[in-house]
């Protein structure tokens, strides 16, 4: 049985870490950071005011549409560390804006009329006759199977209509951010050069296209300049 003193101890205890628990920062707490306040409307139009006026993404991507799609995975830029889940963010726009072109293009550009990115060894995502499955979207999602399962996790028929992904861009931006999260972000602690890897790694990394490895670089440091936050290291692939 606790004694008076004991019991206004346990008291004191609890009430001390009660004060202390709402003292320290989100991040601290493994909450990870806003995505919305590093992602300002300032950031995100600084990023698509260099396309080109005359680009089909220019009033297709948003920044309201990337938030909307952002509500469908709310673990996105929560990894725990501040810095972390700053570089997570820095790193996916740093990836979307190379692929797009600084959100220029919707669509994969100058793809071969007879190439339909078709892999018949996943029956479970059989291609649809007609029907191409190049890059589209902000991380370009290709091939039948990224169509096939990204439409049954987000709720699309990427199968039957793959096209949607450059028509509709909320669920545009869910298409990245389910790539990002399915494919990407078990990297994101493993440096940069991981994110690269996981994205683009056979036809970049270790060597082949240096050029574009180093682009990706430039706008992940930029991006975590912007932010506040170092970007770490492991940045090559």
């Amino acid at each position: 049985m606790l004694t008076h003193n004991s019991m206004m101890n346990l008291l004191f205890t609890i009430t001390l870490a009660i004060i202390l628990a709402g003292a320290l920062p989100k991040n601290v707490m493994g909450q990870g950071v806003s995505v919305p306040d590093l992602v300002t409307p300032a950031f995100f139009n600084g990023i698509i005011n260099q396309a080109p006026a005359g680009c089909a993404g220019k009033n297709f991507y948003s920044r309201d549409a990337f938030l909307k799609a952002l509500n469908s995975y709310p673990q996105f830029g929560k990894l725990g560390s501040a810095d972390d889940s700053k570089r997570e963010v820095a790193a996916f726009f740093a990836h979307t804006t190379h692929e797009t072109g600084y959100f220029c293009n919707k669509e994969e550009q100058n793809v071969p009329a007879n190439e339909n990115y078709c892999d018949t060894n996943f029956p479970d995502y059989p291609c649809t006759p007609g029907k191409r499955y190049f890059g589209r979207g902000p991380l370009q999602l290709t091939w039948n199977y990224n169509y096939g399962a990204a439409g049954k996790s987000i709720g699309f028929d990427g199968l039957n209509n793959p096209e949607i992904v450059a028509t509709d861009p909320v669920i545009s931006f869910k298409t990245a951010l389910w790539y990002w999260m399915q494919n990407v972000r078990p990297s994101v602690t493993q440096g940069f050069g991981a994110t690269i890897k996981a994205i683009n790694g056979a036809v970049e990394c270790n060597g082949k296209e240096p050029a574009k490895v180093q682009a990706r670089i430039d706008l992940y440091t930029k991006y975590c300049g912007q932010f506040g936050v170092s970007p770490g290291g492991n940045l090559q692939c």
